[in-house]
């Protein structure tokens, strides 16, 4: 499909999104995209992750892998674009399919729960509550490592979760933004620096590397943007981006870890312990580091301006491309 119908269906989507999430009905009853993808690459891990083989030859296999799970989500969504993506009401339908695959709703709800759960349970409770969205071992967290975790998890998030299926569907349609989400998964289940997946996640860890570079960049736009709408700083904002973003081990996370840790006045990111060991990092952010559940609540509604930007840039767009 060429752009005059990419663009409105991503805006569609969006906002199809933001008002209703992925019905937890529909999850128990058929599950979810991102667990259809994720049973299959479990499936061609189990069979080629071989701990017998050679590094090299495993590092083919999760190329393999990759290749596969992007070949059959590519031959799933394909011709269902190609069959409804004819005529207005055909792409209606789409974007209900494609509104499963951003994840506005669901991160903004997670993220509330943790801070939910340090504004009610306390610490422990605030420990459980972001276990569930992060790696890293919560058991040596106070209460500032739990917000700061939070809002390190939404802005990563953010990039990769919200910004990056929706350039991809604005670019690529339906399949477009289904591979995308193939490969966000591979990285999250395989692209790990473990002995177990070093070699074969490592195709995996690449790519994923790789798409996400542009949404990056437009996530920390859009932050930058939302600052004054949300009672951020873009000056602060603007200022991390410029020092910090490069100094984050991930060629991408910085981009929008900065520009949220200098919009809020913190200093986010740094070292961290993932299974008891301690990875290094650089800090994001000059600010404070004693984070609570008050900031995390100014994060969320950061957060919040920024999908509305986003948005509104694609419903702007959109109107461009009928209209022309």
């Amino acid at each position: 499909m060429s752009l005059s119908v990419t663009i409105p269906l991503c805006c569609l989507a969006l906002g199809l999104e933001a008002a209703f999430g992925y019905p937890a009905p529909l999850y128990r009853a058929l599950g979810h995209p991102v667990t259809w993808m994720g049973a299959w690459l479990a499936a061609l891990e189990r069979r080629l992750n071989r701990q017998a083989w050679s590094f090299p030859r495993r590092r083919a296999a999760g190329a393999l892998a990759l290749l596969l799970l992007l070949g059959a989500t590519a031959a799933a969504t394909a011709p269902l674009e190609a069959a409804l993506g004819r005529s207005w009401p055909g792409v209606a339908l789409l974007a209900l399919l494609a509104a499963s695959l951003p994840a506005q709703r669901s991160l903004h709800d997670h993220v509330r729960d943790v801070a939910l759960a340090l504004e009610r349970g306390g610490l422990q409770a605030g420990r459980r509550a972001v276990g569930m969205i992060v790696g890293r071992d919560t058991a040596v967290l106070d209460e500032a490592g739990v917000a700061r975790a939070a809002i390190e998890s939404l802005a990563e998030n953010f990039s990769d979760g919200v910004v990056a299926p929706a350039f991809w569907l604005a670019l690529g349609g339906l399949p477009g933004c289904a591979l995308y989400k193939a490969a966000n998964t591979a990285d999250s289940m395989v692209g790990h620096r473990t002995e177990r997946y070093a070699a074969f996640g490592w195709a995996a860890a690449r790519f994923d590397d790789l798409v996400n570079l542009p949404a990056s960049r437009l996530a920390a736009l859009w932050v930058l943007l939302a600052c004054p709408l949300a009672g951020g700083s873009a000056a602060g904002a603007w200022r991390a981006l410029r020092r910090d973003a490069a100094r984050h081990r991930s060629p991408n996370a910085g981009w929008p870890e900065s520009a949220f840790a200098g919009a809020l006045g913190l200093k986010l990111a740094g070292p961290r312990v993932y299974g008891a060991v301690l990875v290094e990092d650089g800090f994001m952010g000059d600010g404070r580091r004693e984070a609570d559940a008050a900031d995390l609540r100014r994060a969320l509604r950061l957060y919040r301006w920024a999908c509305g930007v986003q948005l509104a840039v694609a419903a702007a767009a959109s109107a461009g491309v009928v209209l022309r």
